[in-house]
């Protein structure tokens, strides 16, 4: 393997935008030339990553050479981060091993991540993986049974909740989008939940502890609140169901709805995108200001299979004649300039590591903007499962930086 000298990207570059509070005329990357998309930066975590805590995976399944139950609790399966200060992040796993029953070993927590890039300069390519939140209910908010139910902490785990968007509101508080209810779930900055999970009024998925005998789910399951985020003030949130509703005709329709933090509850408003696939998904969405966002839309392939994942911009003000959010395509993830090469010396090696570089892995779920015209991507490794790079090896967690010309 070729060594070069550890240089990271000047801070700067690497400070992200907060959620919610952004810096006025914030440079955003350009519509309409996705083929300039550019890898600046590439940092992986192990799959096989061990935490502090309890054994995990007692009832999940082996796969890709990795067999449970695991000794210790484990970092993957990251579906949202936050920005911390000096390049540092806060990186949110979703509730585990994939289900209610095979997950409730697994404890949901926000893992404190610093990358040591690989740049064109060389670098590590790596992830340190420093203290972590715990997500707990020890004031009993919840109105319904959890799994440690009876324990002081009330310590919350993926047999509760499937936590996958996070963003942070101006007092420091975090605000969770979950699939199980869905939910939006409150929790203060040491991640103590703060009110009982708030309800949309009219969606449920199969997993919803609410669901009456017989009545129908308007969400399908693991399709609900995949991507949250927030207005630059943090009065309004904005979550997006991944997959269509199980009532819609239409299965290329995803809807955004608005919930009012002041009010507690939602205004009612909603808007309307149109995926390019049936089953595509929205996968993660940022706030670039008051209307507009960016966010990614995905197929659910992996390693040459994979077709389409890719970054559009959006606006609340425009729709088009049918009513829909009107996309403008930032950068397709599956063809990204590379002509420095970042990732070719993987010890590991795998699929789409040259020029253009491939993000070929299953599920691309977490996205930020940061200054510069630059965006970072980071995917949930779905452990043990998915094997993008590698057949037959479970993929690393990929964290990477894309930059995009100056306007």
């Amino acid at each position: 393997m070729r060594r070069r000298p550890l240089v990271l990207l000047a801070t700067a570059a690497l400070m992200l935008v907060g959620t919610p509070a952004f810096a006025a005329g914030k440079a955003v990357p350009p519509a309409g030339d996705p083929a300039r998309a550019t890898l600046l930066a590439r940092a992986t975590l192990p799959a096989y990553t061990p935490a502090p805590g309890p054994p995990t995976g007692a009832f999940s399944d082996p796969n890709n050479g990795m067999t449970p139950p695991y000794p210790s609790q484990l970092v993957f399966g990251i579906s949202s981060m936050l920005p911390d200060d000096k390049g540092s992040f806060w990186a949110m796993p979703d509730n585990g091993f994939g289900t209610k029953g095979n997950s409730v070993d697994f404890l949901l927590r926000l893992y404190h991540f610093t990358p040591r890039w690989e740049t064109a300069r060389g670098g590590a390519g790596t992830i340190d993986v420093g203290r972590f939140l715990s997500l707990a209910d020890p004031d009993h908010k919840i109105p319904f049974k959890i799994v440690n139910e009876n324990t002081a902490d009330r310590l919350l785990t993926g047999g509760d909740f499937d936590t996958e968007s996070v963003t942070r509101a101006p007092d420091g508080s975090m605000w969770v989008g979950d699939e199980f209810g869905p939910f939006l779930l409150h929790f203060d900055s040491t991640g103590k939940l703060l009110q009982a999970p708030i309800a949309h009024p009219s969606l449920k998925s199969p997993n919803n502890p609410t669901l009456a005998n017989g009545e129908p789910a308007t969400v399908q399951g693991s399709r609900g609140f995949e991507a949250l985020t927030s207005s630059p003030d943090g009065r309004f949130l904005y979550p997006a169901v991944e997959g269509r509703l199980t009532n819609d005709a239409n299965p290329f329709r995803r809807y955004i709805y608005e919930f009012d933090t002041q009010k507690n509850q939602y205004t009612g408003r909603s808007w309307q995108y149109r995926t390019e696939g049936a089953d595509f998904r929205i996968a993660d969405m940022q706030s670039l200001d008051a209307n507009r966002a960016i966010l990614i839309e995905r197929e659910d392939d992996e390693g040459p299979k994979a077709t389409f994942k890719r970054v559009y911009l959006i606006d609340r003000r425009k729709t088009d004649a049918d009513g829909y959010l009107v996309k403008t395509e930032v950068a397709d993830l599956l063809n990204l300039r590379n002509p420095a090469h970042i990732g070719a010396d993987d010890p590991a090696g795998g699929y789409g590591l040259g020029d253009p570089f491939t993000f070929p892995l299953q599920s691309v779920e977490a996205l930020l903007p940061l200054p510069g015209n630059r965006i970072a991507v980071m995917q949930d490794n779905n452990f043990p499962d998915s094997a993008g790079r590698v057949p037959g090896k479970t993929d690393a967690t990929e964290m990477i930086v894309i930059g995009f010309p100056k306007r």
